[in-house]
């Protein structure tokens, strides 16, 4: 429990310099002025019943049979009664106002929160986002800035100035009567919030086995429909509603166990309620009696605790959500406490890409330590050339791209682009220096415009306005010419506007990659990398593809990683990696010459390319 209680001290004191931002002297201004408007509703919400029961004890105190000689309503005690009016409305207008000047601070607070969030999310890791499901990150930020509103909403406004009130109501009814009516009432609530306090507590494990089933099932959900078409291709619809059922009735259990325990809680409020009014009442009741009390001071105890325990109803459900936001809010600033895999190094400066050589430099590698992938790589690619890299699956090919972008550091050895080493560069720059057209090419689910314009949001954080796009409507229809996909994109009924669906999943293959060709055309990078850009299309548009690629290329240094190897012919230096290392090297008919593993494989391919025609002829 202590434990817990520091975690959650922790939490609000990572919270608080977001309410309280150095130098944001608006929004420090707003933040006092919304306490002191809380402040004001709170005395003013006091003092409603003690005009009410003055306008009782005037009542009570009239006769009646002496009102026949003037009218009646000559007696009413406007005067309390206005005031009674009066109080209640500025209880209301304090409170509203303090809504309005705090409204700004909680969604800036939400906002910084969130953002500061998302970004960290981009920088970190490859590696973190491949160990990690989409649907569970989305989830922790979503809960999370919910936990931050509901913690201003209701732990601020709710819980700290109902406490006050309760001191505030405890220190009138002593000064008016005696220190009994003080400590029943101090006892009673002291009581109740306990008793809530603690059934809650037992109650919070229901609700976090609730999450977790909740967190489960919306991420199968999310998976699943991701790969919408691998379900369909494998018939598994039932197999797939059947492991989101499983998630959703470990959430039912869960939640029938949380409702029917909140009847623990209510009955217990209800008597410790009933308990500590029946004794105020009957103390009231005696002193009235005795002469010592009035009417008013009556009906002034009954409304004082009536008031008082209105607010502390939800207690357990403010409670229970609090700890859960708590949690919730503890899971998203846990995220920007991971440290990055690969950071800038002090003193980075932005790459200087003048020719474009690109050298790997005996660069050894591995995800884990224990397994290395690449081993004492070396080569270059100069200025203005094509180098391909060739190789069986689990070569290492894909991972060169990965270092070449630096989301992860080499191991041992350099990477260098004209002479600098990638580790003494900004990440930013390096990444604005290359272009990719990926073997996946995943697109936004946005129109088409939007997506090849995707090329240039690099240049949008230097020079477009907030919302705007750097790339013009000509660049966009430049690249989608280039890339030979104008004439399709306007065969469309809706053009460039046409939506491409969730991963681009209402265009074809070809045409996803003509659209990534044409973003890369965009961006207009000095180096080109294709990472097995056409091993997923069929012959046809395989050759259009490469023709695509060798226009874009021209005059660019490209590094090519590819598994046909008919796609490469025309490089200017071919490297065969196999089992991490460099094996082969040279040009298309060096390598057949040498009749090594290059040579094996292109003797395969063109048995099984073979193979594949005397199909379709016999057919």
């Amino acid at each position: 429990m202590n434990s817990q209680l520091r975690t959650q001290g922790k939490t609000l004191a990572t919270l608080a310099p977001y309410l309280w931002p150095r130098g944001a002297l608006d929004v420090k201004a707003r933040v006092v002025l919304a306490l002191a408007a809380l402040a004001m509703a709170k005395v003013a919400n006091v003092w409603v019943p003690l005009f009410y029961k003055d306008a009782v004890d005037t009542l009570s105190e009239l006769d009646p049979s002496g009102l026949t000689g003037g009218p009646a309503y000559a007696a009413i005690p406007i005067g309390l009664l206005l005031a009674y009016g009066g109080a209640r409305v500025l209880s209301v207008v304090f409170q509203e106002l303090r809504e309005i000047l705090f409204a700004r601070v909680a969604q800036r607070t939400i906002r910084t929160v969130a953002l500061k969030t998302f970004q960290h999310l981009h920088a970190l890791s490859l590696r973190f986002h491949l160990d990690r499901q989409t649907g569970g990150l989305s989830r922790v930020i979503e809960r999370g800035v919910k936990g931050i509103e509901f913690v201003l909403s209701f732990m601020l406004f709710n819980i700290i100035p109902t406490l006050l009130e309760i001191l505030m109501v405890c220190a009138v009814l002593w000064g008016l009567f005696n220190f009994w009516f003080a400590a029943i009432t101090l006892t009673t609530i002291v009581s109740y919030i306990a008793y809530t306090l603690i059934v809650t507590e037992w109650r919070l494990k229901f609700r976090r086995r609730m999450n977790e089933e909740d967190a489960q099932a919306n991420t199968k959900a999310i998976d699943s429909l991701l790969n919408y078409e691998t379900v369909k291709y494998f018939s598994a619809e039932a197999h797939e509603a059947d492991r989101y059922d499983r998630s959703l009735q470990g959430y039912e259990r869960a939640a029938v166990r949380s409702i029917s325990s909140l009847s623990v809680v209510n009955i217990g409020q209800g008597l410790i309620i009933s308990t500590g009014l029946v004794a105020v009442m009957a103390l009231a009741a005696s002193g009235y009696v005795s002469g010592e009390m009035t009417i008013g001071d009556f009906v002034l105890v009954n409304t004082y605790m009536i008031q008082l325990f209105l607010p502390l109803n939800f207690l357990g459900f403010v409670y229970r959500q609090i700890r859960q936001s708590l949690t919730d809010m503890e899971d998203m600033f846990s995220m920007l406490d991971i440290e990055k895999e690969v950071t800038d190094a002090p003193g980075a400066t932005p790459l200087s890409v003048k020719a474009g050589r690109v050298e790997f430099d005996h660069v050894d590698f591995g995800y884990d330590p224990r397994r290395p992938i690449l081993k004492d790589v070396s080569f270059t690619v100069e200025p203005g050339s094509t180098v391909a890299i060739v190789g069986p699956s689990g070569a290492g090919k894909s991972t060169i791209s990965r270092l070449l972008f630096r989301f992860y550091d080499v191991t041992y050895g350099a990477i260098r682009i004209d002479g600098q080493d990638l580790r003494d560069a900004t990440q930013d720059s390096i990444r604005r220096a290359l272009g990719i057209v990926p073997q996946d090419t995943v697109l936004f689910n946005d129109s088409v415009r939007y997506n090849i314009a995707y090329g240039g949001r690099a240049a949008d954080a230097t020079g477009a306005a907030p919302g705007e796009s750097a790339v013009s409507e000509a660049d966009i229809e430049r690249a989608a010419r280039l890339a030979h996909i104008d004439g399709f994109i306007r065969s469309l009924p809706d053009g460039y506007d046409t939506v491409v669906g969730e991963r681009g999943l209402k265009l074809s293959g070809g045409e996803k990659q003509r659209v990534a060709i044409a973003r890369t055309i965009v961006k207009n990078p000095p180096i080109l990398l294709f990472d097995e850009a056409t091993s997923a299309l069929d012959t046809a548009t395989e050759r259009e593809i490469q023709a695509n690629l060798r226009e874009v290329s021209k005059d660019r240094t490209a590094l090519v990683i590819a598994h046909r190897l008919s796609t490469v012919v025309d490089a200017d230096e071919i490297l065969v990696l196999e089992g991490g290392r460099i094996v082969e090297r040279g040009g298309h008919q060096a390598l057949l010459a040498q009749d090594g593993v290059y040579a094996t494989m292109w003797r395969r391919q063109q048995e099984q390319a073979q193979r594949g025609e005397d199909r379709l002829s016999e057919e």
